[in-house]
C-alpha cells in the first residue's frame, strides 16, 4: 500500500514544482485559467471532505469531531500565524515589497500544509485504492496554486527565482514526507489511530477548501467561477462513481 500512496504523492508533489515553474518562467502570469482550476479543486475538496472523509472517520472513532476540529485549526495556525497576510493562490509582484523573511516564513506554513496532503493521500490507501484516488485527486487539483503561491511570495520577497523553484521543490516534498510517515505510522498497533487520522485529513481538506480556496473565488466578480465550485463538486461524485463501476 505504502509504494502506491508514494507514487502517488510524487505525483502530486510534481504539481507543486510545476506550479513553482510557471510563475518563475515569465515575470507576470495571466491567472484566469489558475483561477478556475482552483474554484473546481475547492469543489472537488468539499465533495472529499464532507461526502467521504467525515462519514468514515465518524464510524472509525467517537472522537473524530475534535480530531477535525485539531486538523482545521492546525492548517489555520500554520497559514496565519506562522505565515500571516498571504493570500493562496494570488500572484504577488515584486511592488508588494515583502520583507526578505516573509518568503521563509511562508514555505513554512505551506510546508506543514502540503505534509498533511500527504498523511491524507496514505490515509485514504489504508481504507481502499477508491477513497484513495479520491483524495490524491482532490489534493491533486489545488497543488499547481500551492506552487504557484509560494514562489510567487519568495519572488515577491525578492528571493532569486532559483530560490522561489526550490521554495516550490520544498513544499512538495514535503508531501512525500507526510506519506512517508503517515505509511510508518499505520505499521502495528498504530494502525488503530485510523480514524483519527482520517478525520484531521478532513478538517485540512475543509480548512483549504472553505477558508482558503472559496474566498478567493468569492473575490470574483460574475457567476461563472463561483459555478465551477459545483462543478468540483459534481466532479468528485462521478469520478467516486465511475471508481465503483470499476471495482475500485
Amino acid at each position: 500500500m505504502l509504494p502506491i500512496a508514494l507514487l502517488f504523492g510524487f505525483v502530486a508533489a510534481l504539481a507543486n514544482l510545476v506550479g513553482g515553474l510557471a510563475i518563475t518562467a515569465k515575470p507576470r502570469w495571466d491567472e484566469t485559467f489558475l483561477k478556475y482550476f482552483t474554484a473546481v479543486g475547492s469543489g472537488f475538496m468539499l465533495g472529499a471532505a464532507l461526502l467521504h472523509l467525515v462519514p468514515e472517520s465518524i464510524e472509525r472513532t467517537r472522537t473524530a469531531p475534535l480530531w477535525m476540529l485539531a486538523g482545521y485549526l492546525l492548517i489555520h495556525f500554520a497559514e496565519h500565524t506562522l505565515a500571516p497576510h498571504f493570500h493562496f493562490g494570488e500572484e504577488v509582484h515584486h511592488e508588494a515589497g515583502l520583507l526578505p523573511a516573509s518568503g521563509l516564513v511562508a514555505v513554512g506554513g505551506l510546508t506543514i500544509h502540503t505534509f498533511f496532503d500527504g498523511v491524507s493521500i496514505m490515509s485514504g490507501f489504508e481504507v481502499g485504492n477508491r477513497l484513495g484516488l479520491l483524495i490524491f485527486l482532490a489534493v491533486f487539483l489545488h497543488k499547481l496554486p500551492e506552487g504557484f503561491t509560494v514562489s510567487s511570495i519568495m519572488l515577491a520577497a525578492g528571493r532569486s527565482r532559483a530560490a522561489a523553484r526550490g521554495a516550490a521543490a520544498v513544499v512538495g516534498a514535503a508531501t512525500l514526507a507526510g506519506v512517508l510517515v503517515a505509511g510508518l505510522f499505520a505499521a502495528g498497533f498504530f494502525e488503530k489511530v485510523l480514524g483519527a487520522r482520517l478525520a484531521i485529513s478532513a478538517g485540512v481538506l475543509l480548512y483549504v477548501a472553505a477558508t482558503d480556496l472559496i474566498p478567493e473565488v468569492n473575490r470574483e466578480r460574475g457567476i461563472w467561477l463561483g459555478l465551477m465550485v459545483f462543478v468540483g463538486i459534481l466532479c468528485f461524485y462521478l469520478t467516486e462513481t465511475l471508481l465503483h463501476l470499476f471495482g475500485i
